[in-house]
C-alpha cells in the first residue's frame, strides 16, 4: 500500500459539501466501498473518491439504489485488485496484453453530468497524462464545487 492511496466519501449535509476519510484498506475493496458510502445519508447522493497510487482513480455515486462506477484506467485492472473488481462489477473483460497501450476511461461517463461535470470534462480530466490520479480527483471536486471539503478532507491523513 502507497501514501498515496485513499479513499474520501463526499456528501451534502444543509446546503454545504462535506467530505471524510474512508479506511484505507477500502482502495482494495469494491463491495466494503459501496457499503461504507450506503453508511453516508445524503440529500443527493453519496459520492466516493478513491486514488490508488500513481496509477488510477475510481469516482463512485450511489443515488438511491443506483450505484454509477467511473474507473479512469482499465489497463490498471491488470495490477490492481480494486480495478479488476470494477470491471467485474461492469461486467468488461479485462484487457489483452494487446490491448494495454493504451489509458482509457471506462464505467458511467455521465456520473457527474447533472452536478456540471459532462462525459466530455470527465473524459479529458482522467486522459490527462500529466496528472496524478489525486489531482484529476481535486480537479473533478474543484469542477464540482466540493473542492475546499475535499481537501480538508485529505489534510487529515497526510
Amino acid at each position: 500500500m502507497d501514501a498515496t492511496d485513499f479513499a474520501v466519501v463526499v456528501y451534502r449535509e444543509d446546503d454545504s459539501w462535506e467530505a471524510g476519510v474512508l479506511p484505507v484498506a477500502l482502495t482494495e475493496d469494491l463491495a466494503g466501498l459501496i457499503h461504507a458510502l450506503r453508511q453516508q445519508p445524503s440529500i443527493g447522493g453519496t459520492i466516493g473518491m478513491v486514488s490508488v497510487g500513481d496509477d488510477f482513480f475510481v469516482a463512485l455515486r450511489l443515488l438511491g439504489d443506483e450505484v454509477m462506477v467511473f474507473l479512469s484506467d482499465v489497463t490498471a485492472s491488470v495490477d490492481w485488485p480494486l480495478a479488476g473488481q470494477v470491471l467485474e462489477y461492469l461486467d468488461i473483460p479485462i484487457p489483452e496484453d494487446e490491448e494495454l497501450d493504451q489509458v482509457l476511461p471506462v464505467g458511467d461517463m455521465s456520473i457527474f453530468a447533472d452536478l456540471g461535470l459532462d462525459e466530455m470534462e470527465l473524459g479529458a480530466i482522467s486522459g490527462d497524462l500529466e496528472l496524478y490520479p489525486d489531482e484529476m480527483l481535486l480537479s473533478i471536486a474543484t469542477r464540482l464545487g466540493f473542492a475546499a471539503a475535499f481537501e480538508r478532507a485529505l489534510d487529515t491523513i497526510n
